[in-house]
């Protein structure tokens, strides 16, 4: 007697997932619009290195003193869920950047983005895992070549080490302004600093932080002469690593582990 056939069992095939680490709070309302249309067809998930903090009342005092840059180090900013920005140490966030990529792993993740321009020592993770400042870093050499750079950083106190950062990178002359991307009156904040550094010379303009918007570049433009170039940080970094999300997706033949 013939034996019926036996169907192979289809597993169910995911798109690539994304995970986002923010060194603020998640979810990041501001950044959605943005990074909607270029990551159409992709899972993501997103997780903050301070979302289990508190950052009002007393214990809120508490907390930005704990997380506050150490004399003499860069500082950070970012934002919190009630549209707020607090001002952030390297050190103090590491372990809790190293909590909010274990979060984004746990939750299906195949590539994660630390979303944030700054420097940050090694984080461990069981996949790739991809810092914004060197996507960033990179990816204006690659555009910019040897011609004049602009980059707005978001504090005055960050000048000096974001202009260091770029200057050891690109082989052209670099120039930093400061304007603060959490500002009210956003996002007209950045154009003085935009017509700052194109009356510099810059051929090219860096918004470079992950909290300044599509918006934002657009104001920047607008306010430069035709031919200044304006790149977004957010775009530039999101962009690179949905590549990477879609091509561990693909190796992995697009199903869970």
């Amino acid at each position: 007697m013939q034996q019926p056939a036996q169907q192979t069992v289809q597993q169910p095939v995911r798109p690539p997932t994304l995970g986002l680490v923010t060194i603020g709070q998640a979810p990041r309302t501001d950044l959605t619009d943005d990074a909607r249309p270029l990551l159409a067809g992709f899972g993501v998930v997103e997780h903050g290195a301070l979302d289990l903090d508190r950052f009002d009342g007393p214990e809120g005092e508490h907390t930005r003193a704990a997380l506050a840059p150490a004399e003499g180090e860069a500082p950070l900013i970012s934002r919190l869920r009630d549209g707020s920005s607090v001002v952030l140490g390297h050190d103090a966030l590491a372990p809790r950047m190293r909590d909010a990529v274990a979060r984004c792993e746990r939750d299906g993740a195949d590539a994660t983005l630390l979303l944030c321009t700054g420097h940050f020592p090694a984080v461990p993770s069981r996949g790739p895992l991809l810092h914004a400042e060197p996507l960033v870093q990179q990816g204006v050499r690659a555009l910019a070549d040897r011609a004049a750079v602009g980059v707005v950083c978001p504090l005055p106190a960050q000048r000096e080490d974001v202009g260091r950062r770029w200057a050891e990178l690109l082989p052209g002359p670099v120039s930093v302004a400061a304007a603060d991307p959490y500002a009210p009156g956003a996002p007209e904040a950045v154009v003085p600093a935009a017509r700052e550094l194109a009356a510099e010379g810059a051929r090219w303009l860096v918004l470079d932080c992950i909290g300044y918007t599509e918006r934002m570049r657009a104001a920047a433009a607008a306010a430069v002469a035709p031919g200044a170039v304006v790149l977004l940080a957010r775009s530039l970094a999101v962009r690179l690593a949905a590549e990477a999300a879609t091509a561990v997706a693909a190796a992995r033949g697009g199903r869970p582990e």
